[in-house]
Order: structure tokens, then sequence, then C-alpha cells
């Protein structure tokens, strides 16, 4: 791998990033291989998928389901059970939408205190127009995901557990496999946000239904995916309707294609769709990268927690998936964060999309620093030398 792999502007003699990107777990930077993708098509006169009979539309249309084939050998499922979306936020929005139309009093929708937003207010809110029972399953005082609550909070009532892979504020790796066995025991569906996952080649196997986005697992914005496995696309509904979707259309009501193409209505983003096929074949590529991002994170963890004031988020004898979030002591996040700035260090701060976990945890916000596999030795240098220059804010 080298630093030419990457899209980002680059320091002309030293051949690295202009200053030090932490924010990776919010928006990555784009591979190289994922942007040619991309032109490869839009340059050589793109026509629309799934529309003409035309030479460019069948081109096009073979090179986005050779992206949909991509993409399922990454998951390890089937092309027909891949669905090509806008984003992990779209996909589980299609989810709620789709899986609870047959939901109602006395059926539970179980999510957990960990979640980002995007999965935790679209169950919220199909919950409430359906009358089903929301259940938020608690973390521990160390925020991780108590599982000695497993069965109290799955039961024959169950009818969807919504759980993050990776918590994007902890980074740690949820018990997938033993939650997915309790579903399967009550009969329930499990839904799993990878966001924060497939970037550092995570899959969530034991899901019937998992959600990414293109943008964080280092290709383009305004593409994701929702994947289904042992055919569990067949048993959704469309929710949203237009061009490319139907089958035939009266004026008495509609018919649908098959899946997955029934759930991708209007223009797809099929541009997108390429570029993110190459950056999930890099993915598979480069297992070693991965790992340079683990110890990477574990350098950084291991600095932060050698300074006074300083509180990292979560356990700290855990693997974490290239994410550390701290605070410290007397100085606001949104503050460490602006002396980082000044310093060059571009990290995250805030509630990251999860106030239920900082409300869980006694939590305003946090810093959080986020690791790939961009980054270097020098990152994490420059992350604590800000830290530690933050610490003469406390008054």
């Amino acid at each position: 791998m080298t630093r030419q792999a990457w899209m980002f502007e680059r320091d002309g003699e030293l051949g690295q990033l202009f200053g030090h990107y932490l924010d990776s777990a919010a928006t990555a930077q784009m591979l190289c291989a994922a942007n040619d993708a991309m032109t490869h098509l839009d340059r050589g006169m793109r026509a629309n998928v799934r529309r003409g009979g035309h030479r460019l539309g069948e081109r096009t249309d073979e090179l986005y389901e050779q992206a949909r084939g991509t993409v399922a050998r990454f998951l390890g499922t089937s092309a027909e059970q891949v669905v090509f979306t806008a984003g992990a936020t779209a996909g589980l929005n299609m989810l709620a939408g789709s899986l609870c139309q047959c939901f109602g009093e006395g059926d539970e929708i179980v999510v957990t205190e960990l979640e980002h937003h995007s999965n935790f207010v679209p169950w919220q809110q199909a919950a409430l127009r359906t009358g089903a029972a929301l259940k938020v399953w608690p973390v521990t005082s160390e925020g991780e995901l108590n599982m000695l609550l497993l069965e109290q909070m799955i039961t024959p009532r169950t009818r969807v557990v919504s759980v993050t892979q990776v918590s994007n504020v902890t980074g740690l790796v949820s018990d997938l496999t033993s939650i997915a066995r309790r579903v399967r025991d009550v009969g329930a569906l499990l839904v799993v946000d990878a966001a924060q996952a497939v970037p550092h080649g995570l899959m969530a196997e034991q899901a019937d239904f998992l959600v990414f986005s293109g943008h964080k697992a280092f290709g383009p914005t305004g593409i994701g995916v929702l994947a289904a496995r042992n055919g569990g696309l067949e048993g959704l509904q469309p929710v949203s309707f237009g061009g490319g979707m139907v089958a035939a259309v009266e004026q008495s009501g509609s018919t649908w294609v098959e899946m997955p193409w029934c759930l991708e209505p209007g223009t797809p983003p099929f541009s997108q769709a390429l570029g993110l096929a190459a950056a999930l074949d890099w993915l598979d590529r480069e297992r070693a990268a991965l790992e340079g991002v683990s110890r990477l994170t574990r350098l950084a963890l291991d600095g932060l927690l050698s300074m006074p004031g300083v509180r990292v988020i979560g356990p700290h004898n855990r693997e974490r998936m290239g994410i550390v979030s701290f605070t410290v002591d007397g100085v606001h996040p949104h503050d460490v964060a602006q002396v980082l700035d000044e310093r060059g260090v571009w990290v995250r701060s805030g509630q990251m999309c999860a106030q239920p976990l900082m409300r869980a945890l006694g939590l305003n916000a946090v810093v959080r620093a986020s690791f790939a596999p961009y980054n270097t030795l020098a990152d994490v240098a420059a992350l604590l030398a800000g830290v530690d220059s933050s610490l003469a804010l406390r008054g």
C-alpha cells in the first residue's frame, strides 16, 4: 500500500496528509480506486440503469450489477439480497418502514442505548405509528451493552432487534453471536447497523439484515447498502415508489418488479455503486492495513490513559475498532477540539448523534479520535501533544 492509494491532498515533500485527519468514523477519505471506478463510467458517456436497450444503457446495467455482486461477495450473501440505498440511514428507515407494517400492540421492538440516532429514531417512530412497544436495552456503567439482560430484553413478543455492530462512541464490538442466538430462539429478526464495522472488515454474519454507508468505507458519498441473508428481502415491501421498480401501473393499482430492484425506486446511485465496489475490493485485499489501524488505536488509547485528568470512554482492556472517545476534566470537548484544530489535528467533538448513550453515561459531550489505514504514528503523536496542550485550559 502506498500513500498514492488515497485521494487526499498531500504535502509534496513529505508525501503525507496536510495536518492529521482523525475523523474517519464520521467520513473516511476516499480511495483513488473508488474515484477511478466512477470516472471510468462517467468519462465514457454514462447512461441510466434499467431504463433502455441501447448499448450504453446495457453497459451501465452490466457494471452496476457487477458492483452488486462485489458487495454481495464481500458480505457473504447473494446479489439478489443486496439493495443500494442513499446511505445507512436510508436503509434503516426502509427496514423500519417495511418490517413494522404488520406490527401492533403487544409486539416489541428492541434497540439499545449504544445506537446512533439513525438506528434509534426510525424504530422509535415505527413504534409510535404501530402501537408496538419500544424497548431500550441499557448499557453498563462502562458503556458496554449489558448482556446480563439478554433474556429480559429479547422475549417471545420481540419482533425485531436492531443493534450496532461497533459503537461509534467507544469503538467496541457488540456480542452479535449471543444476541443472534437469543433472537433465533424467540423467532425474531436481527438488524445490524454495520456502518462502523465494515471499514474494519467486519461483516455481521449473524444478521438477518445489515446496513452500512459507502463514505465511511473509503468509498463515495451518497450511497449505502441494505443487505439480507437467507432470503430476507422477500419479507420486505417497498416503502418508496417511482420509476424503475414497477412492473405495471394501472389506475386501480400497481405491481412491482422482483427483488432487489423493487426496493430501488428512481435513478439509483449507479456511479457511486462502482466506487463502493472498488473500495470493498481494496478492503478485501489489504487486511494488513487494518491491523495497522488497531495498533495506532491502542497507542492512542494508552497515551490518553497516561494523562492526568483525561477520561477515556469505555473499558480500557478491550480491542477497539479505530475509535477512542475521551473527555478532559475542566475543559469542554469543543475547546479541546479547537486546540487540536489549531495544531492541525482534526477530530470530532459533541454528542456523536448518540444522545441515549451520552445520557446513560452522564456525559454532555466527548472528543472522538478515529483512525484509518492512512494514519501514521505522527498522527497519534500530534493528537497526544494537542490534548496535553489542552490541559493548560483547566481553571
